[in-house]
């Protein structure tokens, strides 16, 4: 597993629990933004080629 994709899965449950024990002000939500950010990038960036391709399959 990849180090950022871990952090995000961390991010987002931070943010789940801050908001179930807490009143949750705005400030915790940038969790859930920045969580769901990383977990995408993540998974984008891993699936790309690495390089420039040729025209050959």
């Amino acid at each position: 597993m990849d180090l950022y994709l871990a952090a995000g899965i961390v991010m987002l449950l931070a943010w789940g629990g801050l908001t179930i024990a807490t009143d949750a002000p705005g400030v915790v939500h940038l969790l859930l933004t920045a969580g769901v950010f990383v977990i995408i990038w993540r998974i984008v960036v891993r699936d790309t080629p690495n390089g420039p391709r040729s025209g050959k399959s």
